[in-house]
């Protein structure tokens, strides 16, 4: 009688890959290495503005158009079904037929549909978000944003480290960041030295794909009193 043999596996154990919870990134977009060389091939590191939705005013303009359309329509179709036409379009003809075009009124209302028109060009021609700078591409995919305050911020505290600083005041721009610093010791030209320095490295971290001309303004601290 034979006795069947069962053959005896063994068990290795597989390497356990354990996921790390992403860095905390600060409010004011991710961290970046400043490159001090061009951008790959194929990435150009001068970004366009970023192109608002600019939801409001297609709203405003989509509402105005249906009421517009609608009241036309529904007359129009009164008129056909042997009805009266309303009398603010009867009002309406009527001034359009006796009126010159060289009238006030006529002169304004041309003037304010002119206006609306240049208005929904330049919004439709424009990127607008003005308070997005754009930041330069380092990957074909990803594309990133710093909003002006928050550049600001950064370059109000890295101001705050140089020795002698009481208070910084800064304004970003897109293409400018003017930078008040008020010194109560020191001299003002070391001052003014040491911000330019800190501030111009401060700006090259921030990885703007235009980076804004850096002016500094030290004085003392007016007298209190």
């Amino acid at each position: 009688m034979s006795e069947s043999q069962g053959t005896e596996g063994t068990t290795q154990r597989l390497p356990v890959i354990e996921q790390q919870a992403p860095a905390q990134e600060p409010a004011y977009g991710p961290a970046y290495e400043p490159t001090h060389g061009p951008p790959p091939a194929g990435q150009d590191g001068d970004q366009g503005r970023f192109w608002s939705a600019r939801r409001i005013p297609a709203g405003v303009v989509a509402v105005l158009l249906l009421a517009v359309a609608g009241t036309f329509l529904y007359d129009i179709a009164a008129v056909r079904a042997n009805r009266p036409a309303m009398s603010w379009r009867r009002g309406l003809a009527h001034q359009l037929a006796e009126r010159p075009l060289d009238d006030t009124w006529v002169l304004v209302g041309a003037g304010v549909a002119v206006a609306l028109g240049v208005w929904l060009i330049v919004l439709a021609a424009t990127p607008g978000l003005r308070a997005v700078l754009p930041m330069r591409r380092t990957q074909t995919d990803v594309r990133a944003g710093l909003y002006r305050e928050a550049a600001a911020l950064v370059l109000r505290d890295r101001a705050m480290e140089v020795a002698g600083v009481q208070s910084v005041r800064v304004r970003v721009r897109r293409a400018h960041a003017d930078v008040y610093a008020a010194s109560h010791f020191r001299e003002l030209d070391e001052v003014r030295a040491d911000l330019d320095t800190t501030l111009a490295d401060a700006i090259k971290g921030l990885g703007l794909a235009r980076p804004p001309a850096l002016t500094v303004h030290v004085r003392r601290p007016g007298r209190k009193g």
